[in-house]
């Protein structure tokens, strides 16, 4: 394995003779450099250095993420929800089931005296799926008029690292994780795809039109990047 000491990091090279420009990828508080076979380890120094202040942000970020609790699925945790926090409540109930009301999100399952974790965390991203559907297809139609464009079709999907798509035809898909951001960012991400009906790329005539319809989309954009792993059940 070969390294490169940066500051306050060290960077792994990885080359390739299969690649032709080189790029540098940070996966759970590790700094990789993907390099063309035949690169100079001074132009890949050069290129870790000039990279220093992005690459610190970054595995601080991750650092952060991974330093977060995870989740019991026990009453008094908070969860979000189009920009508001919830706190769960276990209660018992004829069927297991789950429900908004007031600040609470209210969850039934038949026992509390056994192990339900499995089953609230189930209940919780089926709950999750089923409002993102009805919200998500609110949204479409209501850009895809003011947008005027026509998808073929929503679909709810569980993605890691994306959140959303929308193919040649015109089916749009999304990721129901999106329904624990502001719904400001949602609006965002539903008016991204419905422009890919008018420029299937991420062309200036692209992001001209995503502009039109969402001036502040850069905003939202950069909450994506720095929160969007923190969306997670």
């Amino acid at each position: 394995m070969t390294v490169i000491k940066g500051q306050g990091f060290t960077a792994e090279i990885i080359r390739s003779s299969k690649r032709k420009t080189s790029a540098i990828k940070i996966q759970k508080g590790q700094v990789y450099v993907m390099v063309p076979k035949g690169l100079s380890r001074v132009v890949i120094e050069s290129l870790v250095m000039s990279k220093t202040r992005w690459i610190t942000e970054k595995l601080t970020h991750q650092q952060s993420l991974l330093a977060l609790p995870a989740k019991q699925f026990s009453s008094g945790e908070r969860y979000a929800y189009l920009g508001g926090e919830y706190v769960l409540s276990i209660m018992v109930g004829l069927k297991p089931m789950i429900k908004l009301d007031q600040d609470q999100l209210i969850v039934s399952v038949r026992d509390q005296s056994v192990a339900n974790t499995a089953i609230i965390k189930a209940l919780l991203i089926n709950w999750y799926k089923q409002q993102a559907l009805v919200a998500l297809k609110l949204k479409m139609q209501r850009y895809a008029s003011i947008i005027g464009v026509q998808p073929t079709s929503i679909t709810i999907k569980t993605y890691k690292a994306r959140w959303g798509s929308c193919s040649l035809s015109g089916a749009l898909q999304f990721n129901w994780k999106l329904m624990m951001a502001p719904e400001s960012v949602v609006d965002y991400v539903v008016i991204h795809e419905l422009c890919h009906l008018l420029h299937h790329n991420h062309s200036p005539a692209f992001w001209a039109a995503v502009s039109q319809y969402c001036p502040d989309y850069r905003t939202h954009s950069v909450w994506l990047k720095r929160h969007g792993a923190r969306l997670e059940i």
